[in-house]
């Protein structure tokens, strides 16, 4: 009970309250009864003098009459509810007006009095009213407190996922690397299959996600080499049927290896289909037309289009031109036919290179 009390009076002592109300008896009437419970109050006869009020001192509770001349108590409030929204409101009328009470309460106000009031009635009203503003006002710092926290939290998550990005971007760049080491011939291939396939994916408007997928995987989509023997992958002559159902094997292989773990792309699943074809004669699954991921079909042209145009261990290089050739003769067989033509744009519009 001490503790209501002295909360109770630090509200009294505190709160500051203006008295809006065209008739200059109420405005007297109410501003003695507000100084005897020791509230600290201003008068204003109208709304125009509210305004001037309220934007000079700042009030905690507005009193306001809602037939005055000039502009209305309704369209003060909304005002004040606007601008000032950490002020109370109560409306006062002389009109027990049903409609007007509930366009009040709608609009944001916390109490309707009816004049004549007693002087209990008043009181009670304004202090439930201060109450309900202090709580609204915690609540509203409550709120931003933890909207504020969320923002932090989500920011620290933000930052380390990035890490972890970068971190894995590492990983996969080291894995290139050791892949290069075990097949020097074929140092930079995945570099520049990177590249052009985002190049590729970039041209025909791919989200900035798969792109990501599309880079990532290019840059290791032979993983599956670094377990085949080293003088298979250098051999300088053709090899043999043997020796090449071996090297096929490189898909799977490099789809073991990663298809536990959880990256933000399905980088296994590329690796795996890179060597897949639209018709269904590719290798390891024989999967066709819209069984193929996009992001495996782009991997795929850029692959085919790097390898005839560049030095192998058992012919020299072909250059682009039989490249392109080779995957436009093959469009919509072997390869996809979007995926074919944006390549052959970059090349002929000459905004890209390898």
């Amino acid at each position: 009970m001490d503790f209501l009390q002295s909360h109770q009076d630090w509200m009294i002592n505190m709160a500051r309250i203006l008295v809006v109300d065209d008739e200059a008896a109420i405005r007297r009437l109410l501003g003695e009864m507000l100084d005897m419970s020791g509230y600290k109050c201003a008068l204003a006869a109208d709304a125009a003098d509210a305004r001037t009020f309220i934007r000079d001192q700042g009030f905690d509770l507005i009193l306001c009459d809602v037939n005055m001349p000039g502009e209305s108590g309704l369209d003060l409030i909304r005002y004040v509810l606007a601008e000032h929204q950490e002020t109370a409101v109560i409306m006062v009328s002389a009109v027990d007006d049903t409609d007007i009470a509930e366009t009040a309460l709608q609009i944001g106000a916390f109490g309707y009095i009816i004049k004549p009031f007693r002087h209990n009635e008043l009181m009670i009203n304004i202090a439930n009213a201060l109450r309900r503003r202090e709580l609204e006002i915690k609540n509203r710092i409550q709120r931003e407190n933890l909207e504020q926290a969320v923002l932090d939290r989500t920011g620290e998550l933000q930052t380390t996922l990035n890490k972890l990005k970068i971190a894995t971007e590492g990983i996969i760049q080291a894995m290139a690397m050791t892949i290069e080491i075990r097949d020097p011939y074929t140092a930079g291939h995945q570099r520049r299959v990177r590249d052009l396939s985002r190049a590729i994916a970039e041209d025909m408007g791919i989200s900035k996600e798969r792109i990501n997928a599309i880079r990532m995987s290019s840059m290791i989509h032979d993983l599956g080499k670094i377990a085949l023997p080293s003088e298979i992958l250098s051999k300088p002559g053709l090899l043999t049927t043997s020796e090449f159902e071996l090297i096929k094997t490189h898909s799977q292989i490099g789809y073991n290896i990663l298809k536990d773990i959880e990256f933000p792309w399905p980088l296994a699943e590329i690796i795996l289909q890179h060597h897949e074809r639209m018709d269904g004669s590719g290798y390891p699954h024989g999967l066709s037309g819209e069984d193929i991921l996009h992001e495996a079909r782009i991997v795929a042209v850029a692959d085919v289009v790097e390898a005839i145009s560049s030095h192998r261990p058992y012919r020299p290089a072909l250059g682009i031109d039989k490249a392109l050739e080779e995957i436009s003769i093959n469009k919509n067989v072997l390869y996809d036919r979007t995926v074919v033509e944006t390549c052959v744009k970059l090349f002929s519009d000459g905004r890209f290179e390898l």
